[in-house]
């Protein structure tokens, strides 16, 4: 079911979609590819809204810093110094968080109106990147679809094909907030992850795989988050074909469990300290699935070059239950 959410300042129209399955029901821009709300049962059964977002449109036009919900690119995370090498050629990228990149640059994937059209229980995004968009080479042609499965749970799963050497990293920054009560300094998380990517204070790893054993970034057996995190952690599992389960987020409160299960190598916690107006620091905690970030500057990471005659896959499940 979709209906006009609003009008841009250029009179191009953006919708909102709405899927709903087995008790979960979310709703998806085709601004940003935003997903709106994901509302599902607590423990009593009764439905609440478990990710950050606005009302209208007017609310992410005024707030776009905080992506909330967005399908980021064309590079999710940061490349330092807004620049990479590719093939023996320089590309300067548009610097948004100083002189980094972050996030795709000032007007990313999350800020493009994409074309949404039904598939069987979901939508299915699409838009063309063109050849220099914010720096980065190649066209992409960029698929995201947004479906349902029997369980209720939530797939995004990506594609895209270029025309010419680039890089890709794209993921879902919705902030969860299982109990609803704008404030998730409660939530316990498992993250199946040995080691994390250790920052500089540019948030730029610093190249170095640490381990997570005795350290405030243990989150192998549930703990409570806390705060202090934007950091990538190192996904024991690594690159997957298809999704396997990294992640458990528990609200002690709802009772509301979500379970994270992704193809990526990494996922960012982000618990969202310098979150602004209209919610506030730690309203939201983000479980970024992604490639690790700077990766076009380290070759010792997992790769995010894609070439011609490739085709970029990706794909993160979240389910959703009580306990």
């Amino acid at each position: 079911m979709s209906e006009l959410f609003g009008t841009l300042s250029d009179g191009t129209p953006v919708h909102r979609w709405t899927l709903e399955r087995s008790g979960t029901r979310v709703r998806v821009l085709s601004y940003g590819g935003v997903v709106q709300s994901v509302e599902v049962p607590d423990r009593q059964g009764r439905a609440g809204d478990v990710v950050l977002g606005f009302a209208g449109l007017d609310g992410y036009l005024a707030h776009p810093e905080p992506h909330l919900g967005a399908l980021v690119g064309r590079y999710a995370n940061r490349i330092a110094g807004a620049r990479f090498t590719l093939d023996g050629h320089a590309y300067p990228l548009a610097p948004n968080d100083g002189p980094n990149s972050l996030h795709g640059g000032v007007r990313g994937f999350d800020k493009r109106v994409w074309d949404v059209r039904p598939v069987e229980h979901g939508v299915r995004l699409s838009r063309v990147s063109a050849d220099g968009e914010e720096g980065f080479p190649g066209r992409l042609e960029v698929t995201a679809t947004y479906t349902l499965d029997a369980s209720g749970a939530l797939h995004v799963a990506y594609e895209a094909v270029t025309d010419a050497p680039t890089v890709v990293n794209l993921t879902n920054h919705s902030y969860f907030d299982l109990a609803g009560s704008r404030h998730a300094g409660g939530l316990e998380l498992r993250l199946d992850a040995s080691r994390y990517t250790p920052v500089d204070a540019g948030l730029i790893p610093t190249g170095k795989l640490a381990d997570v054993a005795g350290t405030r970034f243990d989150f192998r057996a549930p703990r409570t988050i806390g705060s202090g995190y934007d950091h990538n952690f190192v996904l024991d599992k690594g690159v997957t074909e298809a999704p396997v389960e990294v992640a458990e987020l528990h609200d002690p409160e709802s009772g509301r469990v979500l379970t994270v299960a992704t193809t990526e190598p990494g996922l960012q916690l982000y618990s969202a300290d310098h979150l602004g107006d209209p919610f506030g620091p730690g309203a939201g905690v983000a479980l970024e699935t992604q490639h690790f970030p700077d990766s076009p500057n380290r070759p010792e990471f997992p790769s995010t070059v894609l070439r011609p005659g490739e085709v970029y896959r990706s794909e993160t499940v979240y389910g959703f239950s009580v306990r």
